[in-house]
């Protein structure tokens, strides 16, 4: 009985430590050269462009103002961030294109449904309108 006890004990211990670290979100790594990557596109210049795509594309889980609030925002597992934060705005505009891009987990790759570059850079450029 007091091997079933050790056994069961260490059992749980164990399912709460892997359920503390699935909580847990890893830290999105972008590859080096989409980190030090520049905007090819005017962030002064199609500005309308960038916030109707964001609208269509990113509102329904980041939310209006890009707090991650969303009406789908409830349905995702992972942290949508807070795009009006100093921390994501520290971000290179080329790790943003590359997040928009390629997505992880819950966040969707955009390259099949927006396959021109330019569209995605042009959220970049909404999105840092974002700031607070």
């Amino acid at each position: 009985m007091k091997t079933f006890k050790i056994v069961a004990t260490i059992g749980i211990v164990c399912m709460l430590c892997y359920s503390f670290t699935t909580m847990v979100q890893e830290k999105w790594v972008v590859p080096a050269e989409y980190v030090s990557m520049k905007n090819p596109t005017d962030p002064d210049v199609d500005k309308a462009i960038g916030k109707s795509l964001y609208s269509q594309h990113c509102k329904s889980c980041h939310g209006k103002e890009g707090y991650g609030d969303g009406p789908k925002a409830k349905d995702v597992e992972g942290d949508l961030g807070d795009f009006s934060s100093e921390e994501y705005q520290a971000q290179t505009d080329g790790e943003l294109f590359y997040k928009t891009s390629f997505g992880r987990e819950d966040m969707p790759e955009y390259t099949k449904k927006m396959p021109d570059d330019e569209d995605r850079w042009l959220i970049v450029n909404y999105m840092r309108t974002l700031a607070e």
